[in-house]
């Protein structure tokens, strides 16, 4: 059996997440019939991690196994012509058995995108957030500190109930103004259930001076995720690179 490591770029907008649900269309599950038509192989593609319904991905990491001796670059042509526009697979490897691309990914880098200002736009609704009034990034970047490192990051999950361990290392977080967008960067060891999207809601909320730049700190440390912001909308999220 081969070891093969695919890499994604996807437009999370119709689909109900990476993982299989009953409920919907699932990345996961498009990737698992165009393997099986290429191959003839029950297959299950392993991600490196689930993103939520609308996220999007412009390097997301799976590997499956398979008995196909098909060499990479013509599996790699075959796999897309069985996939629809908004997801492509932009990589294919044949690599060791050993990995796996959950358990031995070192880290991910996700981006959440802003756009603020009183217009909108029309090509980006769906990959962007659109907030009508300016954003003060100062603000933000000073608040962001407290977050880098080792921490329990309970108060900015929804799922803190259901995960006995909720502490996780933010290894990098910035924050960074292109014209009216805010692109808000985050690198990490792993990441809890919508904790990205709640620490820019937080943030967001800090950049309007509706919350003051040192209360980031208390909302942190109170491991309550009713003392932070909302958690901001699925389609300004995109998860950039899985580093292993």
């Amino acid at each position: 059996m081969r070891n093969i490591k695919i890499t994604i770029e996807y437009d999370g907008t119709n689909y109900c997440g990476w993982e299989r649900q009953k409920n919907g269309m699932s990345i996961q599950e498009m990737l698992e019939k165009a393997v099986e038509g290429v191959t003839g192989e029950k297959t299950v593609v392993h991600g490196s991690g689930r993103t939520d319904a609308g996220v999007h991905a412009l390097g997301q990491v799976a590997t499956f196994s398979t008995s196909s001796a098909i060499p990479t670059e013509k599996l790699l042509l075959a796999v897309n012509t069985h996939l629809p526009e908004d997801i492509v697979v932009k990589r294919i490897e044949e690599v060791s058995e050993k990995l796996h691309a959950r358990y031995n990914a070192k880290s991910k880098v996700y981006r959440y995108t802003v756009l603020t200002g009183p217009v909108g736009s029309a090509l980006d609704r769906n990959r962007i957030y659109h907030v009508k009034y300016r954003l003060d990034e100062k603000r933000m970047i000073d608040a962001a500190e407290c977050l880098i490192g080792e921490h329990d990051f309970r108060s900015f999950t929804t799922e803190a109930r259901a995960k006995k361990n909720t502490v996780r290392t933010l290894l990098d977080l910035k924050i960074e103004r292109e014209g009216e967008r805010i692109i808000f960067t985050f690198e990490g060891s792993g990441f809890l259930y919508n904790m990205v999207r709640a620490i820019v809601g937080t943030l967001i909320d800090i950049g309007r001076g509706h919350l003051r730049v040192e209360e980031m700190k208390a909302i942190l440390e109170a491991r309550d995720r009713s003392e932070a912001g909302p958690t901001a909308p699925a389609k300004g999220l995109c998860l950039v690179e899985v580093k292993y």
